[in-house]
């Protein structure tokens, strides 16, 4: 198998690493309660999924 003769470019490099970054993820706002919730999850808060109760969220005791 052939290695390479010549070094890529700091440009060529940077194109290809240009994809790696980081992102942060997308929240919306729940319709029950109105907190932050990533689209298509359960709402950590509430409980509910599609408009319907599907978790029951316990409070902790101080």
């Amino acid at each position: 198998m052939a290695n390479p003769t010549h070094r890529h470019t700091r440009t060529r490099r940077d194109k290809r690493r240009a994809n790696c970054k980081g992102e942060l993820p997308v929240l919306v706002a729940c319709p029950e309660c109105g907190e932050p919730r990533v689209p298509h999850r359960v709402c950590q808060s509430c409980g509910t999924y599609n408009k319907r109760k599907v978790l029951e969220i316990v409070e902790k005791e101080a």
